[in-house]
């Protein structure tokens, strides 16, 4: 009987020792990822929160009552980590609504989609909840990248009465070699005379070459860490700089080049987002770029990987693309956002003809690394990495170093390395495209 009464206490005291702790949840970090494509805003606990959320249109605020926890210094953290430069976070205001509860109130800059969510523990991370404020207008990328490379344009020659709209005559060249997704809105496009009536447009604008370069990782998610703290995530964002700048100061057969970057600052893109993104630009090329660590430091050099429809070239292929797939895991996909025909796209887009392509720009490229540094393996690998999946375009992952390897993490350190490697990849790409002209070839979506 007295063994009875001891259980039956214990167990009380489980059951009040787990409200007690849902409601003192303790504050790990606070963080705010500030992108042009949405605001994120992270709230990680050593316990799962729950919430309600209420969304003001007039003016657009979003206001968001967080149970479990009460209003603490780490909290109040956040109104400081809005910067002025947020694309859609005017700032932050937090309150304690009720006992155990907190009221967020986000003061917008423009209208949004929000999407409020809790991801399990995962990696380094513990618990965290998470706010994404999509801006519900966006600027279509296509339009944009010609836009800035006409203005460019510009400066360096005179503009002809007889090319009244060279935005639309871009658009439409561009879309006649390789059809977009969705069509550009008519309302954003000016009409052009009949062919007969117009003179034709000077050769540096036939065809606007279009790269998509991809930094691996970012934001919540930092990729691998090298021994010397070193993240992925940073040293790969800046050779996506130091390559685009001379993506856009090369041509090929005079015909003009632009680099579109997946992501151009510190914040998390979802694997599929990456290839849509491609995708709506009408990318010619997509070069994911990454640093890879291993269970040692001793391996060393860099590597290309094309997509297998086979099954992967070699074991560490495997394992690669397996590591680099888990990416949305910890960068923190909201899952149940997830378009379903993207789901099934990614599992099948892939066509012989894009893996033919994959694998002479990814021959073309290691070549030219090779000339500059050493390579892990002296052959194009293959291996399914979800990133690599678009059916249109030819898609490489270069994995620069081995961050893991302490010799390899200075190298990516090094400006005059990443200098070195930014030119042999540009002179793989135009390798490619001295063989592949890019009006030579007929895709379609």
């Amino acid at each position: 009987m007295k063994r009875r009464h001891l259980l039956q206490s214990g167990t009380l005291v489980l059951v009040l020792g787990a409200q007690h702790l849902a409601r003192g949840a303790t504050i790990v970090a606070v963080r705010v990822w500030p992108a042009p494509d949405y605001s994120r805003v992270t709230i990680e606990s050593d316990a799962s929160l729950s919430f309600n959320q209420t969304f003001v249109p007039n003016p657009p605020r979003l206001a968001v009552d967080v149970q479990g926890i009460d209003l603490n210094p780490a909290l109040r953290e956040l109104v400081a980590k809005v910067g002025p430069n947020d694309p859609t976070i005017s700032g932050i205001r937090i309150g304690q609504f009720g006992p155990g509860v907190v009221r967020l109130v986000f003061d917008l800059k423009q209208p949004i989609a929000p999407q409020v969510f809790t991801l399990t523990p995962v990696a380094a991370y513990q618990h965290r909840l998470v706010f994404d404020l999509y801006p519900t207008q966006v600027a279509d990328p296509l339009e944009a990248l010609i836009a800035e490379r006409l203005m460019e344009s510009t400066s360096t020659r005179s503009t002809t009465p007889s090319a009244a709209d060279p935005l639309g005559e871009l658009i439409a060249q561009k879309s006649q070699v390789h059809p977009p997704e969705a069509p550009v809105p008519q309302k954003e496009v000016k009409r052009l005379p009949p062919q007969s009536m117009r003179a034709p447009v000077p050769a540096a604008t036939d065809r606007l070459i279009i790269i998509a370069l991809d930094a691996g990782h970012g934001g919540e998610d930092p990729g691998a860490i090298g021994p010397g703290g070193t993240q992925e995530k940073d040293v790969v964002l800046r050779l996506a700089h130091r390559l685009r700048e001379r993506i856009n100061a090369a041509s090929s057969n005079g015909n003009p080049m632009r680099a579109f970057l997946t992501r151009d600052a510190d914040f998390f893109v979802p694997l599929h987002t990456r290839v849509d993104k491609a995708r709506r630009v009408q990318a010619d090329l997509f070069i994911s770029l990454h640093a890879d660590a291993f269970f040692t430091p001793r391996p060393q050099g860099a590597s290309v990987f094309a997509l297998s429809q086979d099954g992967a070239s070699s074991s560490a292929a495997r394992w690669m693309a397996a590591k680099e797939n888990k990416a949305d895991v910890i960068g923190g996909l909201n899952v149940k956002a997830r378009d379903v025909q993207v789901r099934r796209a990614l599992l099948d887009m892939s066509t012989a003809a894009q893996i033919k392509d994959s694998l002479q720009l990814g021959g073309a490229m290691l070549r030219e690394i090779g000339r500059v540094g050493k390579l892990h393996k002296p052959r194009v690998e293959q291996a399914g990495f979800a990133v690599l999946k678009a059916p249109d375009i030819p898609s490489v992952l270069v994995e620069a170093a081995f961050i893991s390897n302490p010799d390899e993490e200075a190298k990516l350190n090094s400006d005059a390395y990443q200098e070195q490697l930014a030119d042999a990849l540009m002179r793989g790409i135009e390798a490619y495209f001295s063989k592949n002209p890019p009006l030579a070839r007929n895709r379609s979506t």
